[in-house]
């Protein structure tokens, strides 16, 4: 039996990546200035994002400085300082952007807040992450919050360990196969993949062959817990 449902944050409470897609393409049109090949912009910019997790992690200001590197070497130093500029100024919007719940959620998470023991699991920049959780409206359904730097098996065996979540009785809601499936069942705990429309590269995973349950939306959870 279910007693405990974690829920990731970006794309599966809130919409994330599609301000990413956005952004990249404003930035591919930037750099489209200098003559730089679209497809090149896009390798080179994941590339870039890759290799600085390490040092920033996740979230917009790393992807910031990751774009901001990447048109210095693809322009071989030659991009202007306005450019620079315009590129914070990409950053600084998307910092600044309203926190759009997607469809049902809001209904969804509040049915289920007092049945169940509810948990929201994010990654990312600890201020950003905050902030979207607080002008989501949704941080008083929670009966705990956490924001960590990386979703794998070792840190979902903290988090339940913490709460004492027993992982048989536990499931994670999210839109990630890499991040919030994969880990999760390597544990012992149960999943549940609500797909986004877009995926960042760098999420991108084979799903299992079983194991797991998918549902298109949140509005599909209750019924699925429901006869779980």
């Amino acid at each position: 039996m279910i007693d405990t449902i974690a829920f990731d944050g970006d794309d599966t409470l809130w919409h994330n990546e599609s301000l990413f897609s956005m952004t990249q393409d404003r930035f591919r049109a930037l750099l489209a200035n200098h003559l730089a090949d679209p497809a090149d912009i896009d390798r080179r910019l994941l590339q870039a994002e890759r290799e600085n997790l390490r040092v920033y992690g996740y979230g917009i200001k790393g992807f910031v400085l990751s774009m901001i590197e990447t048109a210095v070497d693809l322009t071989d130093g030659r991009i202007g300082g306005r450019d620079i500029q315009s590129l914070v100024e990409f950053g600084k919007a998307m910092l600044e952007h309203p926190v759009d719940l997607l469809d049902g959620v809001q209904e969804v998470v509040e049915g289920l807040a007092g049945r169940y023991r509810l948990l929201l699991v994010t990654k990312g920049d600890l201020f950003d992450q905050e902030s979207k959780i607080a002008r989501s409206g949704l941080a008083g359904r929670f009966d705990a919050i956490e924001i960590v730097s990386e979703k794998d098996p070792a840190t979902y065996r903290r988090l339940l360990d913490r709460h004492g979540v027993d992982p048989a009785r536990f499931v994670m809601v999210g839109n990630s196969v890499r991040s919030d499936i994969l880990p999760v069942l390597a544990v012992g705990g149960h999943a549940v993949h609500v797909p986004y429309h877009v995926t960042w590269a760098h999420e991108v995973a084979e799903p299992p062959t079983e194991n797991y349950r998918r549902i298109d939306s949140l509005h599909g959870l209750p019924p699925l817990l429901a006869a779980w």
